[in-house]
């Protein structure tokens, strides 16, 4: 369920913001090219109550806090919350859990998340998005930023590229974890009741914008 990466993210935790800082050159500067712009559309596109999934150090809970959301967090490293909590001066709960295991909200309007989905499989992916459609009313939303391909063969492409310009650690991460294709995302949430569309951010990162009908 995404837990099995924690130890990463928990090391992490401290320097995380650099890596996403605009001007920040490292292997990841392609995949956060644009990542306030990111941040600040998924913010855009919520309503009402929000769940935030892996809210990290609490940079997209920040603009939405920003932007007069009622926020709840949800956050399975203690160290990532504890910077997030310090980030927003206590202003909005945040809380442990993950995708799939988390405390119970009530009146939930907008589920969102960026750079966290693909830490999940994609048969656990299909939970998730089937308990989202339970907890949301029509007219409730899925909002979430990551990346993802529009086939197999553009992600197998990903992570050629990624070897042959020498960013292993991407490459390594491009294979570990669970990126998942725009076709079967599309069709696990229209299974589950919702339509959505997808656009594309950058060479890696997708903002999937999906309504409960």
């Amino acid at each position: 369920m995404g837990r099995e990466f924690l130890e990463i993210f928990e090391e992490w935790a401290d320097s995380y913001d650099d890596t996403v800082a605009e001007d920040s050159e490292n292997e990841y500067s392609e995949v956060f090219k644009g990542y306030r712009s990111i941040l600040n559309r998924v913010a855009e596109l919520s309503n009402g109550h929000v769940l935030e999934f892996g809210s990290g150090t609490g940079n997209l809970t920040e603009i939405l806090m920003k932007k007069g959301h009622n926020i709840t967090a949800i956050e399975p490293s203690e160290a990532m919350r504890e910077i997030a909590r310090k980030k927003l001066a206590g202003k909005v709960p945040i809380l442990d859990g993950d995708f799939l295991h988390f405390p119970a909200v009530d009146s939930i309007h907008t589920i969102v998340s960026t750079y966290a989905f693909h830490h999940l499989t994609d048969q656990e992916k299909e939970i998730a998005i089937a308990k989202y459609a339970k907890l949301l009313k029509p007219g409730g939303k899925v909002v979430f930023g990551d990346t993802m391909y529009p086939s197999k063969e553009a992600y197998e492409q990903a992570i050629k590229e990624a070897k042959s310009s020498g960013c292993l650690a991407l490459a390594k991460d491009l294979q570990s974890e669970y990126y998942s294709t725009i076709p079967f995302l599309q069709m696990i949430l229209e299974k589950n009741g919702f339509s959505v569309t997808f656009k594309r951010w950058n060479k890696f990162v997708w903002i999937m914008d999906s309504i409960k009908r």
